[in-house]
């Protein structure tokens, strides 16, 4: 909520909601970058298909999440809606025209790149297109392998359909209908033709060309595909720091539970009569209606099939580098005594974290390990390596972060696992989450405790880290792992309160600590140094953090972000001393990994600051969450981390400017300026370093 006056350094900021951008509608222009990349030229064939499936991904979860929040805040008490500043009303219908036009736009870029694959000779066919012999193949398989996995729900159980599930509605006479699961979790979505070529079908129209099967004794009038969107569980104190309002909100909410239907996503051509039919059983409003194309869930566009010698329609491969110590070490805990170490991912190999934890787990003079796990894989070398460290007899602790949207059971499941293996595994803090990514290992040297720490900006997910761009920190700094023994008491529950020198703990000491950064360059600035903030981040919504942001670029503080998601701050144009000259710059990066390192830089008067983490600029992780962000000590590390800023602040290829109306253009290099695609310029940087050091 964006209060009329925000108190920061000991003055009254002036702050409206005009001055920033509305979280839930700046993040569909965040997802319009996505749709962008789609529909570019440049990428790879089948590398935009993957992105037209980051597009629906994404859109999913955000009518899971976000539009399931704006719907239940339609129904709150009306003289508590008085007190949001974001009028759900208004926001949702905005939310929803926007929503439908880029639909529009995404139901293009798919015609279109269907049409470009034929030209390769990859066939995606409609049925009309089908010879004799492929229909007698699909009515074959739909007999052998698909019908005994077809669920079929009358107008009785139709209340039972699965959030997120494709299902074919089946029109019989007089409106009657039937729905039918289409069973993708067990049939591939895209089913091979026979004949020559590489020719594919939905699976989705193999049910409809076979659907009479299943009702023999019915005349059906026509099969229409729909999917369900059901609400997720609503977290409130993520948004909102008044806790009174909060608790009056869900006391006003009553015991609404998660699951209620928010979005129905179906075929345009659906006759109305079958649609209102639908829209009474599912208890639906029209606003909760939203008409798309023949096909949904087009996320599994991840899993389209790979035909022979269609190589060149992927991105050139880029295996990860070997890291130029960790992967040649034979004892990492010398080595991390020696020098801090810092890895990059996907760039560099993720083996370096798993070898840490195995290391841990089998050297004699280990005790201890203990980690915070936020999404874990559901099998990896990691939860081998923890499994053989209890197997060994190693003291281990595992913070389980039980609320990570999505990965709850598997979270949980695999706590369970480690719990009866004889693992400490402490599920999350009442109130709050763990989304800090650390370990610690305790290792007795000569009946001397040794600490030695990896905190990171990603989770301890080696699949994720094949996808996410990532940094890790490696040290053996003594008072960066007392700070870090500190941050698993608190988690623990020894300790409340820590007391920290280096390390950014959020919720106790991340937003005060770069509060006086942001202080301490406005100062630097009025006694006539230099001022500079760097930072890259995924999202940046904290009300405070951005006016402190203003109230420094007002005083001549330099700030330059990074911001791949949505982002409320306005570029603050208005202020600038020159028309080319802004003191806010802001831009983001969609490219084929996802960006997903924080990287905070302070100019600090020439003796420049730097801290890595995983916290975003975001009340939550601000306040609501534990975070860890840990300074940069070591000055070739520093450096390094410092060079890989600076070719993704320097961006011509994918980066987009994030101006205050939202029109995702371009960031476009000065005359004669070499084109800087980063995320291949930093592969190259790292695999020189690496070709220097063999």
């Amino acid at each position: 909520m964006v209060a009329d006056q925000i108190s920061i350094f000991g003055e009254t900021l002036h702050m409206k909601d005009k001055q920033l951008k509305h979280r839930d509608v700046n993040w569909l222009y965040f997802n319009e970058r996505v749709l962008l990349e789609a529909g570019n030229k440049d990428t790879p064939l089948f590398e935009r298909l993957k992105f037209l499936a980051i597009f629906s991904s994404n859109l999913d979860e955000f009518f899971k999440v976000r539009v399931s929040r704006l719907r239940q805040l339609k129904a709150v008490d009306k003289n508590l809606r008085k007190k949001l500043v974001r009028k759900p009303n208004k926001t949702l219908k905005f939310i929803l025209a926007k929503v439908a036009s880029q639909q529009e736009t995404f139901g293009k870029i798919i015609k279109a790149t269907l049409s470009e694959l034929r030209e390769h000779h990859i066939f995606l066919r409609e049925p009309r297109e089908l010879s004799k012999e492929q229909l007698e193949q699909l009515a074959l398989l739909f007999k052998a392998e698909i019908q005994q996995h077809c669920t079929i729900l009358s107008p009785i159980t139709v209340t039972r359909v699965q959030d997120g599930g494709l299902y074919l509605v089946v029109h019989f006479e007089k409106d009657d209908l039937a729905l039918v699961l289409i069973p993708a979790a067990e049939i591939p979505r895209f089913i091979e033709l026979t004949g020559s070529g590489a020719n594919y079908i939905f699976l989705d129209e193999v049910l409809k060309l076979n659907v009479q099967q299943l009702f023999p004794n019915k005349k059906i009038q026509g099969a229409y595909t729909i999917k369900l969107s059901r609400d997720a569980e609503l977290y409130l104190e993520d948004d909102y720091s008044d806790t009174e309002l909060v608790e009056k909100i869900y006391a006003s909410l009553g015991k609404r539970s998660s699951g209620q239907p928010t979005r129905l996503l179906y075929d345009q051509r659906l006759p109305k009569s079958v649609r209102d039919r639908l829209k009474q059983l599912l208890d639906l409003a029209d606003i909760d209606l939203m008409a798309g194309g023949t096909h949904h869930n087009l996320s599994d566009f991840f899993g389209f099939p790979n035909p022979p010698n269609s190589e060149h329609l992927r991105y050139v491969d880029q295996p990860p580098l070997k890291h130029p110590t960790l992967s040649f070490t034979t004892d990492i805990f010398n080595t991390l005594k020696e020098k801090d170490q810092l890895v990059h991912f996907p760039y560099q190999r993720f083996d370096s974290v798993e070898n840490f934890i195995i290391a841990a787990a089998t050297d004699a003079n280990v005790r201890t390990i203990k980690m915070s796990l936020y999404r874990i894989a559901k099998t990896s070398r990691l939860t081998d390596a923890i499994l053989t460290a209890l197997e060994n007899g190693k003291e281990v602790l595992l913070f389980v972060e039980a609320r990570a949207r999505f990965d709850e059971a598997n979270n949980i499941k695999w706590g369970r696992v480690f719990e009866e293996k004889g693992a400490r595994v402490i599920f999350s803090v009442p109130n709050i989450k763990v989304h800090s990514k650390i370990a610690l290992v305790e290792r007795f040297e000569d009946e001397v405790r040794c600490r030695y720490a990896y905190i990171g900006t990603g989770n301890f997910n080696a699949k994720t880290a094949k996808l996410y761009c990532d940094h890790g920190l490696f040290t053996a700094h003594k008072k960066i792992t007392k700070d870090l023994s500190q941050v698993f008491e608190v988690l623990e529950r020894k300790l409340i309160i820590p007391k920290l020198k280096h390390l950014l703990v959020s919720p106790f000491t991340t937003r005060s600590t770069l509060l006086e950064h942001i202080q301490n360059e406005i100062a630097n600035v009025q006694s006539g140094l230099k001022g500079k903030i760097t930072l890259k981040m995924n999202s940046l919504e904290d009300t405070k953090m951005i006016a402190a942001l203003y109230a420094a670029s007002e005083a001549g503080v330099e700030i330059r972000l990074l911001v791949r998601g949505f982002c409320r701050l306005k570029q603050h144009e208005e202020t600038n001393p020159e028309p080319n000259e802004k003191l806010i710059f802001a831009t983001s990066i969609i490219d084929r990994y996802l960006e997903h390192g924080r990287i905070y830089l302070f100019e600090n008067g020439g003796d420049e600051k730097m801290y890595i983490g995983s916290a975003d600029w975001m009340t939550r992780n601000l306040d609501k969450r534990i975070e860890v962000l840990t300074p940069i000590l070591d000055r070739d590390v520093f450096q390094e981390l410092k060079d890989i800023l600076s070719i993704q602040l320097n961006d011509t290829v994918k980066a987009r400017i994030l101006d205050t109306a939202d029109t995702n253009s371009r960031f476009m290099p000065e005359a004669g300026a070499t084109q800087v695609r980063s995320q291949y310029a930093i592969y190259k940087y790292l695999k020189d370093k690496l070709d220097e050091t063999r």
